[in-house]
């Protein structure tokens, strides 16, 4: 009869076993995260709605308290939340929390509320205050890195990642400026949010998304270089890169053979064509892997230094076109209507194998855009490094334009000379220029780098005299002019600013297709 108080026995185990399987599924249920480029030291973009999201069970009721707010969410089927705090002005440090239901909270501290610039592009974005070892410095790099104690400046800088999809998350997580994290940051963009930061007072939030040697197309999203006929020379190029990939080793093999040969015979190492980095060339790559995961988070504008790459003479036409496209998809993901993108015009380098001047040209194009503004360099390139020491005066002009048309300061000139219109006048061809109000000048004892075209559309080297606020161009031999250009040589001794000391922008009068 034992087996009748079996039953009996056995409701502790069921009682144990219920127990364990509560604790099991209360253990499996998901932590609530924050995406890292929410994290301690962060920069939250004053006077927007605050975005915060992260993941977290599917069903899960996540809390978030900031600054005396308090909103809730609740997580999808897989697992993702997302809510929006109301706008704060500028201010800080807070602490901010997350908490799901009967979870422990997940605490970030000292969030500083201002302004978030994002800062992208090649190698000349990307150049650090500590430069490139071997190959460019920044001017007075080691000074400036020793004073970059700026407590109201936060730094986030990106890994480099490619992706064959849109990512949801990045490695890095936000910093203090110090002198051991700006040595590593982008220059152009640390003496940018600098100067920012000193004639505002309020909290910069920088964001470092480079990768040297990238051409614009791997950082458009395949949204629109899907959708857009006219970005269809993308895969043209791709298929002509990938092709080239396929004898990458035995070119390499080749070259080491060559060096080593040289070594031997006592000689300098031969000079080999640069080798791009395959993954990062891809179409849509490096916004899928170091832009969409910034989409969610809300940016005061752009900064952006690109182009080099795309100078190519069969890519170089294509150029307006496609850094249109770029800011109409960054605008048009980021769904903050248009914000400021301001970009640098790639400077002075002898490279004469490649259309730098189209490229310079393009970029002026696209002033056309809505909220865009561009800092020229031609002044302080340099010849034989396509990498200038001067990235002062770039993060500074690019701080003008900010200035201008953010910080309400609309009377602040803050660009150089710009190609409006030109006229013919017998054998000459005179040129007048936005942001010349208070007239021209030179520096030099005349204005360098002008050319003329006739009636054959061949472009000849031309003089110049300044008249007021225009130029007055002529050249012998031409007497039917019919086009004129400025700063097309990718090294030119081009010399014309306006009376504020900017330098005038590369342009030609040729009207191009877009």
């Amino acid at each position: 009869m034992l087996w009748l108080f079996q039953p009996m026995k056995t409701k502790p185990s069921l009682l144990l076993f219920a127990t364990l399987l509560s604790v099991s599924f209360l253990s499996s249920r998901a932590e609530v995260r924050l995406p890292n480029v929410i994290s301690s030291h962060a920069v939250l973009q004053r006077n927007r709605p605050i975005h915060i999201w992260g993941w977290a069970s599917p069903g899960e009721t996540v809390t978030v308290r900031f600054h005396g707010q308090s909103r809730a969410a609740t997580a999808d089927d897989l697992g993702k939340w997302s809510l929006w705090l109301a706008p704060e002005s500028a201010g800080g440090p807070y602490n901010l929390t997350a908490q799901g239901s009967g979870g422990a909270p997940v605490t970030l501290t000292d969030i500083l509320v201002g302004d978030v610039w994002l800062a992208s592009g090649q190698s000349n974005m990307e150049m650090p205050l500590n430069g490139f070892p071997g190959s460019a410095v920044v001017k007075n790099g080691a000074q400036e890195i020793a004073k970059a104690n700026l407590p109201q400046v936060r730094l986030l800088r990106l890994e480099k990642k490619s992706s064959l999809y849109p990512q949801t998350d990045v490695s890095a997580t936000w910093t203090e400026c110090t002198p051991q994290t700006a040595a590593e940051f982008s220059a152009v963009a640390y003496f940018f949010g600098r100067e920012i930061n000193q004639r505002e007072h309020v909290p910069i939030g920088l964001i470092d998304s480079t990768w040297g040697g990238t051409p614009v197309e791997a950082w458009i999203s395949m949204d629109t270089i899907g959708s857009n006929a006219g970005m269809m020379p993308v895969f043209s190029y791709w298929a002509q890169f990938t092709d080239d990939l396929a004898d990458r080793d035995l070119e390499l093999a080749r070259e080491k053979r060559q060096d080593e040969a040289a070594a031997q015979a006592g000689q300098p190492k031969p000079k080999h064509p640069w080798h791009p980095d395959g993954i990062s060339w891809q179409p849509a790559g490096l916004y899928n892997g170091m832009i969409a995961p910034l989409v969610p988070y809300t940016i005061q504008g752009v900064i952006w230094y690109q182009g080099e790459t795309n100078s190519n003479p069969v890519r170089a036409p294509y150029y307006a076109r496609f850094f249109r496209a770029l800011i109409s998809d960054w605008r048009t993901h980021w769904q903050e209507g248009n914000f400021p993108f301001l970009y640098v015009q790639i400077s002075n380098f002898y490279s004469p194998n490649e259309d730098w001047g189209m490229v310079r040209d393009a970029q002026r194009r696209t002033l056309s855009v809505a909220n865009t503004a561009m800092a020229v360099t031609l002044d302080i390139g340099d010849r034989d490094n396509v990498h200038p020491a001067d990235k002062q005066t770039v993060g500074s002009r690019l701080a003008l334009a900010a200035r201008a048309l953010v910080y309400g300061e609309p009377q602040l000139e803050y660009s150089g000379p710009l190609f409006r219109t030109a006229t013919v006048e017998g054998p000459a061809m005179r040129v007048w220029f936005d942001h010349a109000k208070d007239g021209l000048a030179v520096h030099g004892p005349q204005p360098e780098g002008f050319e003329l075209a006739g009636e054959d559309g061949k472009f000849v080297p031309a003089t110049a005299k300044i008249d007021g606020q225009t130029v007055v161009v002529e050249a012998s031999g031409v007497k039917h002019p019919t086009a004129v250009r400025y700063g097309w040589a990718s090294y030119t001794t081009a010399n014309l600013f306006n009376k504020e000391g900017l330098p005038a922008s590369t342009f030609t009068s040729v009207e191009k297709p877009d």
